[in-house]
């Protein structure tokens, strides 16, 4: 069976387009106009937010700071459209800079188990990509994502946001308990299984319902499947709106048990 295994090679050129369409879009939105994607914010809202997490990234990276150092020099939010608009220019021309200039094995502080610049580079420009389509949503002007970089997309939004654990947590899997997600436009695919992460961080005890992604796939029958489009897949698993189908089919009580995990979304 086909899996996925690595990033495509031209994530900054990704990181660039997406985070120079996100900002074109936006500017076609009204300041107060409501985030449908995300509940609470005004396009406004969605503008500091990418421009403080590329402006969060780009410090690190250039800086070799640590996240709670890169927070203490964090800037106080611009007031307007306009000024807003130049902060993110900033931040994500210093992002890009700083990515640039770093080789992707490059030590760097991650909140993932994965130290490196390239871990940087992958999860910014699928911040950028999936903020672009809020963005689009808001203005009402969805156009299409490129097919590579949504299934890299749904390779990380399962291992590392759906299955990545804490080092104090243990998976336990329930084996009959599988599907596979495949797409349906670049032949990847995925074998998940559910199962029950348990720990305790050292003030929560945890005991809930949790996902595994296989290394590798023999091909052998799962109890359920979902197949779509990679660009369909990976705005489904963020909780954004699909343009095409998302197929489930199989077990019903597996398709719920995932769809109990994810149910919550990425922001």
């Amino acid at each position: 069976m086909s899996q996925r295994s690595a990033p495509p090679p031209d994530l900054l050129t990704h990181l660039a387009a997406e985070s120079a369409r996100f900002l074109q879009v936006l500017s076609t939105a009204p300041p107060g106009a409501p985030v449908p994607t995300c509940p609470g914010w005004t396009a406004d809202d969605l503008l500091w937010h990418l421009g403080e997490v590329q402006w969060f990234w780009g410090t690190i990276v250039r800086d070799g700071l640590t996240g709670q150092q890169a927070e203490q020099r964090k800037p106080a939010r611009p007031a307007g459209r306009a000024a807003l608009a130049d902060f993110y220019r900033e931040s994500s021309r210093g992002l890009a800079a700083a990515l640039a200039a770093a080789a992707p094995d490059q030590a760097a502080w991650t909140w993932s188990h994965d130290h490196t610049v390239g871990f940087v580079r992958r999860r910014q420009a699928h911040e950028a990509l999936i903020h672009r389509i809020d963005a689009e949503v808001t203005a009402g002007s969805r156009t299409g994502m490129d097919p590579a970089l949504s299934a890299d997309g749904v390779d990380e939004a399962l291992r590392v946001m759906f299955a990545g654990l804490p080092g104090w947590a243990t998976f336990t899997p329930e084996p009959d308990q599988t599907l596979r997600m495949t797409t349906t436009d670049t032949s990847d695919s995925w074998l998940v299984v559910l199962g029950t992460m348990t720990g305790t961080d050292g003030d929560t005890s945890y005991h809930e319902p949790c996902i595994a992604v296989a290394d590798t796939d023999p091909g052998a029958e799962t109890a359920a499947t979902i197949s779509g489009a990679a660009q369909d897949l990976d705005c489904w698993l963020w909780g954004r709106p699909p343009t095409g189908q998302v197929t489930q089919t199989g077990d019903p009580g597996v398709l719920d048990g995932f769809g109990a995990v994810v149910a919550d979304g990425i922001q």
